[in-house]
């Protein structure tokens, strides 16, 4: 009676509990076996991530791989591999620069973006983004303000955007312009002035919104994965056809009972992903 598996008054015998633990002591040490044995592997299948970036609807590819080995006895390393494809970003990089920068002041600025691009130059991107800029001020003429034009012209910007991992693990992207080209005074005014860095921000802004977003680990690892896994490295990866990605990677300690964790989640995952 002492051996059976049963339940009295509705708690588990002592025996009961102890051939549950001997249970779970047999699951770990075969798994952790197998992780001896070589990697043990789990694919992250591609999830599409459906964002608002700066009021503009954009599709980001999510997928990865999680491994884990032995480093000796009874140690264990887990490596997160996670990658967000950005094309459909690069697509509509134009209209979503024209929603943030274009402007029809009477008496201001006139802003109209032409065209905007994202290209893979590993580990960096580079953007290039051609616009039309007008300034203008009013004056009095007769009793009305008449805006005249102070400067006028067409410029290109291009400038290199690095990703990096701060000690916080927080994603941040370093921009660097690479060459400006532009009518007259409006150089200057792209260089060093308030349209410049306006640009600079704006630009930034809006890929470093869809690389945070297109890479939260929330959305595609299981929650013993996003406790345990650590980001230290980010680059930007060609995906082929010039199509941009960003592919963040890390490693960190996981424990066997983690392992194990890690499996069961992910055995109820995917097949809800598939």
């Amino acid at each position: 009676m002492g051996h059976s598996l049963r339940l009295r008054g509705g708690r588990i015998t002592r025996n009961a509990y102890g051939y549950a633990i001997l249970a779970w002591i047999f699951v770990v040490q075969a798994l952790c076996a197998q992780v001896k044995g070589g990697e043990l592997t789990f694919q992250i299948p591609p999830q599409k991530i459906s964002l608002d970036v700066e009021n503009q609807p954009i599709v980001i590819t999510a997928s990865g791989i999680i491994s884990v080995r032995s480093k000796g006895h009874d140690e264990y390393v887990l490596r997160l591999e996670l990658t967000a494809d950005l094309s459909d970003l690069q697509q509509n990089l134009t209209n979503l620069l024209r929603s943030q920068l274009d402007k029809d002041d009477r008496c201001g600025d006139r802003i109209a973006i032409q065209s905007g691009s994202l290209t893979p130059v590993q580990p960096s991107s580079l953007a290039v983004v051609q616009l039309h800029y007008e300034h203008y001020a009013c004056v009095k003429v007769f009793g009305k303000q008449t805006p005249r034009k102070l400067v006028g012209g067409n410029g290109t910007i291009q400038m290199k955007l690095t990703p990096t991992v701060d000690e916080g693990q927080t994603l941040r992207l370093v921009p660097a312009v690479e060459s400006i080209q532009a009518d007259g005074s409006l150089g200057e005014l792209l260089r060093s002035g308030p349209l410049g860095d306006m640009l600079r921000e704006k630009i930034t802004r809006a890929l470093l919104s869809a690389m945070q977003k297109g890479t939260d680990r929330s959305l595609t690892l299981p929650p013993a994965a996003q406790n345990v896994a650590t980001i230290d490295q980010a680059q930007f990866r060609d995906a082929g056809s010039g199509r941009l990605a960003v592919v963040l990677s890390g490693e960190a300690r996981i424990t066997p009972q983690q392992i194990q964790l890690l499996r069961t989640q992910w055995s109820e995952r995917v097949p809800r992903a598939g």
